[in-house]
């Protein structure tokens, strides 16, 4: 993080589309579900969403973060650029997602990086909240397409 585009409490302070690119980023929690294969069951409906246990090819399935976030788009074009003019069309984030809290009018989760300061205190955090893919999903180069209906998990709530 480049502290120096990092205004204190910017999420209390400043509208999502007030914030700069470092505090934007700075929201993730890096739980990966958004990484996920997942069904919309109904596209008109963002709430009702299937996640897979799949993940994108670049996704570390260990650490749950991206292996290549900045050059993303070149090895997976279809990889989501999450902004706030798309927010109100990507209800299907985990309830927990820092983005769709905040635009919901929501706080931080207790557990957040940004609250705690303490990367050990968020990673426990995470875990006992039942957060993120880490150690739980695995990579779409390993299943098929036709298996992905099999893939389906409950442990990301939308």
């Amino acid at each position: 993080m480049d502290n120096e585009l990092i205004r204190p409490k910017f999420w209390q302070q400043y509208r999502l589309d007030e914030l700069t690119t470092a505090e934007w980023e700075a929201l993730c929690d890096g739980c990966g579900a958004c990484c996920l294969e997942k069904f919309l069951e109904d596209p008109d409906e963002p709430y009702e969403v299937e996640y897979t246990d799949v993940a994108c090819q670049l996704l570390d399935c260990d650490t749950g973060y991206c292996s290549n976030y900045d050059n993303r788009h070149l090895f997976v074009p279809e990889c989501i650029s999450l902004t706030v003019d798309k927010l109100q069309h990507m209800m299907w984030l985990p309830e927990s997602c820092a983005y769709k809290r905040l635009y919901l009018g929501q706080r931080l989760p207790k557990w957040h990086l940004l609250i705690t300061q303490d990367a050990v205190k968020t990673e426990q955090g995470m875990r006992q909240a039942g957060v993120g893919v880490a150690g739980r999903c695995i990579s779409e180069l390993q299943v098929s397409e036709e298996d992905l209906e099999e893939r389906i998990v409950n442990w990301v709530h939308a």
